[in-house]
């Protein structure tokens, strides 16, 4: 019996899974990283570019390429490791060092990225940060380098993964340009562990400086929102005055509710990518399972203090714009219902206008009908009296008299037969 026949993507999606493994970071060393992304329309970037920049990188070093339409990357530049991943708006780059610079944080572990090759990247910094792995069989000396390397009112410094590791930062950029991260491993840790923490780290500040960029979109329509909210009350109150014309108030409700759906058309991507990016920190942040050490703030604290505030800003501002488009909304359904209700008045003094032009036109029509039987009657009779003319010498009977015998007669047969007509059209 053959094989069943498996889906086309069968193999793609169980690897997909497996595609972005953690790095094995000994301990002590060192490692740099950074994020680039276009400054703008970074979903739709050319990736061959970031892929070029990338083997651009590995040919300095004469280090193995990745393979075609790879959006991962493991290898040895020199005497580094390097791990590269491209992500949907971004693409980052993590270089892991053996042993400790002599000066903590020194600016020169950045050196392992070439000046000219960091010009000629295909976007922007998104972030870049210097991570210090050390051995700590204890908590003796952790705080005091923390206070050195941190500034104290923003630092935060946690146990995490059951105390096996003590992670320390205070997400603020250096003199250098970088962010700072130190991390103290319990001598039996394992490099994957090690490894894996870091990896978080870097995750937790990429997407925290992605998820920021929703602030500054919502300070960016801050203006645009108050004018859209000044002008739309402008409107709901002229549609309470008894003299405002129905078409110039529609006209500008249209344009409004047009730049509103705009504005939420070109926001909608950075709001959604804002609040999915949220997720991912909180997310990292709560595998780490963090313990709190000696009183310090944890990295999950600082974020509800200084991160949750920002992101609750974008929701409210998307929420807020959702409201005024279902507000425009709600006032073009108002401003119908009172364009349909002139309407109906108007219609229904028109059919009170004609309804008044048809009964003057029925007695109009009816007098007509009377004015024509007297007429033809007339006519009717002069020919009675012209047919009967022989006889009124026979019977000595006077033209006046035969006149005023047939007259009514006449006028019977005339009325009859215009009423019949009449109600055989009708």
């Amino acid at each position: 019996m053959p094989p069943i026949e498996d889906h086309p993507l069968r193999y793609a999606m169980a690897n997909e899974l497996h595609a972005r493994p953690f790095p094995s970071v000994d301990t002590p060393s060192r490692a740099a990283y950074l994020a680039i992304k276009p400054a703008s329309n970074a979903a739709s970037r050319d990736r061959n570019a970031d892929r070029a920049h990338l083997i651009d990188l590995l040919d300095r070093f004469g280090a193995q390429h990745p393979q075609p339409d790879a959006t991962h990357y493991f290898g040895t530049i020199g005497k580094h490791q390097l791990k590269w991943e491209s992500h949907t708006e971004f693409v980052t780059y993590t270089v892991f060092g053996e042993g400790l610079a002599e000066r903590p944080f020194d600016a020169a572990t950045f050196g392992v990225f070439p000046q000219d090759w960091l010009e000629a990247a295909p976007g922007t910094r998104v972030t870049s940060a210097l991570i210090r792995i050390e051995v700590a069989d204890g908590d003796d000396g952790i705080i005091e380098k923390a206070r050195d390397w941190f500034v104290p009112e923003s630092l935060a410094i946690s146990r995490v993964i059951e105390d096996d590791l003590v992670v320390a930062g205070d997400f603020r950029i250096d003199p250098a340009g970088h962010m700072r991260f130190a991390v103290f491993a319990r001598p039996h840790v394992g490099n994957r562990r090690v490894g894996r923490v870091v990896q978080r780290l870097c995750e937790i500040e990429t997407y925290k400086a992605m998820s920021m960029l929703g602030l500054y979109r919502v300070r960016e329509l801050g203006p645009k929102m108050g004018e859209f909210d000044t002008r739309l009350t402008s409107l709901l109150e002229d549609m309470r005055g008894s003299d405002a014309d129905p078409a110039r108030v529609l006209q500008s409700l249209l344009e409004v509710s047009a730049e509103i759906e705009n504005t939420i058309a070109q926001s909608s991507f950075r709001f959604g990518a804002a609040g999915a990016y949220e997720k991912i920190v909180n997310q990292r942040i709560n595998v780490l399972r963090e313990e709190r050490f000696t009183g310090r703030q944890t990295f999950g604290e600082f974020m509800m203090r200084r991160f949750d505030p920002a992101m609750r800003t974008v929701k409210s501002t998307q929420q807020r714009l959702q409201a005024m488009s279902d507000r425009a909304l709600r006032a073009g359904d108002l401003l119908r219902t009172q364009v349909d209700v002139e309407r109906s008045a108007q219609n229904q003094e028109l059919l009170t206008s004609m309804d008044k032009r048809a009964d003057l036109q029925l007695r109009l029509q009816r007098t007509v009908e009377g004015l024509s039987v007297v007429a033809i009657s007339y006519y009717a009779v002069n020919l009675v009296l012209n047919m009967t003319g022989p006889l009124e010498e026979a019977f000595g009977v006077g033209k006046v008299t035969m006149a005023a015998l047939a007259t009514p007669i006449v006028l019977a047969l005339v009325w009859y037969l215009v009423n019949r007509i009449r109600n055989s059209m009708e």
